[in-house]
């Protein structure tokens, strides 16, 4: 962080990032003397940042001194999934146009660990064993795919709008996806071919096939973890940009 960060800042910054890791889930109740000695910080600064907070609609005010976090509406849900879905096609779009070789060879090589990750997963699921380790260090793969795509964008500012609009934290679409792959264990374990679709757009610089690629994936991958439902040809799975 620059050396212009407020205390104000930190704490707006730290308690936004708690919500967004789902450390604070909704319903959560959050004094600002405690949030204070949490952060080792005076209260001011803790009041200024939660009355932000409120203006983002993160957390609603019970009392004085006290707070909760906020439940978003499902109609709210339907917005923010239609905002992140589209800045995640912008991403793409900006991606394609300055990303460099070697950011590019980096998404490549990331899909080739998780090419040998899914048939390791497979072949251990064949035999009866437990893939749990295989799977996490599957969506941590993938986790640093969507990273380097946001990274090839080199926009900062439209980066940091796709986090402030996830539908899902992190922590909660790895729970959702873990879950639905213990009810399906197909759910999601396909070529993910999108993926190589999209470095190939990324390669030829092609920003309208990129940002349609990720749209059509971004969108399904929602959908799948909202309503519980896979999809027979294999989009929304696990491996989706949107899932993690």
């Amino acid at each position: 962080m620059g050396s212009t960060e407020t205390l104000a800042d930190r704490a707006y910054r730290e308690v936004r990032g708690a919500i967004a890791a789902g450390e604070l889930v909704a319903g959560t109740k959050v004094t600002e003397r405690g949030m204070a000695e949490r952060l080792a910080i005076s209260p001011t600064p803790v009041r200024e940042a939660l009355r932000r907070l409120e203006l983002d609609g993160l957390i609603q005010r019970i009392g004085p001194r006290t707070v909760r976090v906020a439940a978003i509406p499902d109609a709210a849900v339907d917005d923010l999934a239609e905002v992140e879905v589209g800045l995640r096609g912008l991403v793409a779009r900006f991606a394609a146009r300055h990303a460099t070789a070697a950011q590019i060879d980096a998404l490549d090589a990331i899909l080739d660990e998780a090419d040998d990750l899914l048939i390791l997963i497979k072949l251990r699921h064949g035999q009866g064993q437990s893939v749990d380790r295989h799977l996490n260090a599957l969506l941590d793969t993938m986790q640093r795919f969507n990273d380097t795509v946001s990274a090839c964008a080199h926009n900062p500012v439209l980066v940091r709008m796709l986090e402030q609009s996830r539908v899902f934290t992190r922590g909660e679409r790895r729970e959702r996806l873990l879950q639905r792959v213990a009810q399906d264990d197909t759910f999601g374990m396909d070529r993910y071919s999108s993926h190589r679709e999209l470095v190939r757009a990324l390669r030829a610089g092609d920003s309208a096939a990129a940002e349609r690629v990720v749209l059509a994936d971004a969108q399904s991958g929602l959908d799948a973890l909202r309503d519980g439902r896979g999809n027979s040809d294999g989009r929304g799975s696990a491996l989706s940009p949107a899932a993690s």
